[in-house]
């Protein structure tokens, strides 16, 4: 049997006491782990706003509540536009409803290209860029922020006095662009070169036809595909002809009595199952300055809705 120390027993702390030692001290490293580890916590990006339709929600938020519309803006203030040649419709719309909300603002809108309108609002001589593409990530990076504003439908358009009447498939129409396919009478109609015209590298249709046509990859380089030197889709459509294929924003050729608009897959651009849609933006520089918000607050307002949606499925 042993014996005890002389003295008595000696009694250590209670069980109860190292237990709460314990979640201290596990409770002070993780308040340092951060630091020691060099972690920061992760902020919203802009880049889910990309993906976003207007007036819904994602990574800035529900976009209606960042941009409300604006009770008054001051006379004088200046709004410049530049990009898409696909917006056109859409930025007269919106300026003669802009100007008709605010009198004594001005509104001054050019059509360059997609890229050339991010140029330019990175730049600073653009208020707004209008983009028939999503921003890249290094444009994000830059501060660029884009606002979806409009749904759009890639057209497919051959000219009225072409003999092919058919309709084509999402297959037949990447073997054209990509060059694999150039003659007509592949598909039952004329023997005949397929004359392709592809627009500029500049333009954000060309860069969504590429991604949503095409599946990112690149147009063909065989000699019956010709690329424009300028991002115009009237020029084009007077090129067409009996034998050219082109492709434009659909609110852009709904209307014109010169050319024809293909069938895909079964589908014309007017119908929900119709494939090449893609969603149209406007893009200014962070933070958003006074002339941005009411901008998009009328974009975004239902009467700015409305006026989109007459200027891109005609009256």
């Amino acid at each position: 049997m042993s014996q005890q120390p002389a003295g008595g027993p000696k009694r250590g702390l209670p069980p109860i006491l190292f237990i709460l030692m314990g979640l201290g001290a596990l409770w002070g490293l993780q308040s340092q782990l951060p630091k020691l580890l060099g972690w920061r916590p992760s902020l919203p990006t802009v880049s889910g706003v990309n993906s976003m339709l207007p007036g819904g929600s994602g990574a800035g938020g529900n976009l209606a509540a960042q941009f409300p519309p604006q009770q008054s803006v001051p006379a004088g203030t200046t709004i410049t536009i530049d990009g898409s040649t696909s917006m056109v419709l859409i930025n007269q719309a919106l300026k003669a409803a802009f100007l008709q909300a605010y009198p004594g603002t001005v509104v001054n809108t050019s059509a360059t290209g997609s890229d050339n309108g991010i140029q330019a609002l990175l730049g600073g001589s653009v208020t707004l860029a209008a983009l028939s593409r999503p921003l890249t990530a290094e444009e994000q990076q830059r501060g660029l922020v884009a606002v979806p504003v409009a749904k759009d439908r890639i057209a497919i358009v051959v000219g009225i006095d072409n003999p092919f009447r058919r309709g084509l498939s999402s297959n037949q129409l990447v073997q054209i662009f990509s060059g694999k396919i150039t003659n007509w009478a592949t598909f039952g109609g004329a023997d005949r070169t397929i004359r392709v015209l592809n627009r500029p590298s500049v333009s954000g249709t060309h860069k969504a036809f590429q991604s949503v046509v095409l599946g990112g990859k690149n147009f063909g380089t065989t000699p019956n595909i010709k690329t424009l030197v300028r991002d115009a889709t009237t020029p084009m459509l007077q090129q067409l002809g009996v034998d050219g294929i082109g492709y434009a924003t659909y609110g852009q050729v709904a209307d014109q009595r010169t050319v024809r608009v293909l069938a895909i897959d079964g589908s014309t651009p007017e119908a929900d199952a119709y494939p090449f849609q893609r969603p149209l933006f406007y893009a200014y520089r962070q933070p958003a300055d006074p002339a941005v918000k009411a901008f998009l607050g009328l974009a975004l307002s239902e009467e700015g809705k409305t006026r989109i949606s007459t200027s891109i499925k005609g009256p």
